[in-house]
């Protein structure tokens, strides 16, 4: 397992994460998984096991019964709090009251306290908004993480689900107000969906922020299951077709994997996996499983390596198509290259 700093920070985190949106299971996150304690246990251990000290939760995953889980798990297990890096998140839904949703400073004080209280433990690593609140002055919500920081409830603050413009907007103001900056953007990157290389790639190599990346797999579509031949009628995909992809695209870039893993003698996923780790944008890819054999295969993606030639096939069997701006600003950078 290899190390990498969070963003332009001191702290160092796992090439993988372990995601715990499978535990629990409650309401609409049934669909992802509902694993009892025993087996979120079992999980944490194959994970800490393999090097993994980066675990990432949310409070709105099963409405914050993956994070008592989690909590449970580590107490449990007897792990060393300090040594790990605990995630989490905060945004969505957490009630039926007006107030129970958002990154008002009223919702972010009362969820920062609850996840506290449910992960079991004095201090939050990674705090993370969830995605965006038009309601909310971003300042609003930049000034409470800030004070969360300062009351040492939270070491680092992070963003997920943020366009471009929206993660410059909240850097500014944290620069010119001099408070605490998101260090990392926990986002959707795939080989079958390389959207975030548009803006946000760019963005995040400039301002020196890293990059989590969540759903690694493509909700499972890249898992080695699913091909022209066999289609998503069954598993997650059946019951959750998210996120959305382009299949037949996804197809082909399956067609080129397919062989290449079966040269390395691994899986389809693995290769997958491994292409995101040979990203140098990317600081850790989450890894959510519901079987420990699912995992134990994902986690032997950190030990695969590619030929330029391999790299170049994944590249160009995967690649976005050209965009303006995009097309016009890599024309005019001709003359311009050391």
């Amino acid at each position: 397992m290899k190390y990498k700093l969070l963003g332009n920070t001191g702290l160092k985190v796992s090439e993988l994460c372990l995601g715990t949106m499978t535990f629990g299971g409650r309401g609409t996150w049934t669909a992802i998984g509902s694993l009892p304690q025993d087996a979120a246990n079992e999980l944490i251990k194959i994970a800490v096991d393999a090097g993994i000290n980066f675990i990432d939760t949310a409070n709105v995953y099963s409405f914050g019964l993956s994070e008592q889980l989690t909590g449970k798990a580590i107490r449990d297990l007897g792990l060393k709090r300090y040594e790990l890096v605990i995630a989490t998140k905060v945004r969505g839904m957490m009630g039926e009251g007006p107030n129970d949703t958002g990154l008002s400073r009223k919702h972010i004080m009362q969820q920062v306290d609850e996840s506290l209280q449910r992960l079991q433990t004095d201090y939050i690593d990674l705090y993370q908004i969830h995605g965006f609140d038009p309601l909310t002055p971003m300042e609003e919500t930049l000034e409470t993480l800030d004070m969360l920081v300062k009351s040492g409830k939270v070491r680092y603050i992070g963003c997920s689900n943020l366009a471009a413009w929206q993660i410059m907007k909240a850097l500014g103001i944290s620069a010119q107000n001099h408070l605490s900056k998101f260090v990392s953007l926990q986002a959707y990157y795939t080989i079958a969906g390389r959207d975030l290389e548009r803006e946000i790639v760019p963005m995040l190599l400039d301002q020196k922020i890293g990059l989590l990346v969540w759903s690694p797999l493509a909700g499972g579509f890249l898992s080695g299951k699913y091909t022209r031949q066999n289609a998503d009628k069954e598993g997650r995909r059946a019951n959750y077709d998210f996120p959305p992809i382009d299949k037949e695209k996804a197809y082909d870039i399956i067609d080129v994997m397919q062989p290449m893993a079966s040269s390395k003698g691994v899986s389809v996923a693995q290769v997958a996996l491994a292409w995101l780790l040979h990203q140098p944008v990317v600081t850790s890819v989450i890894l959510g499983a519901k079987k420990p054999e699912q995992l134990k295969d994902n986690l032997n993606s950190v030990n695969i390596d590619f030929t330029e030639d391999e790299i170049q096939q994944l590249d160009a069997v995967s690649r976005l198509k050209p965009e303006y701006p995009g097309w016009m600003i890599d024309r005019q950078m001709t003359d311009r290259k050391i």
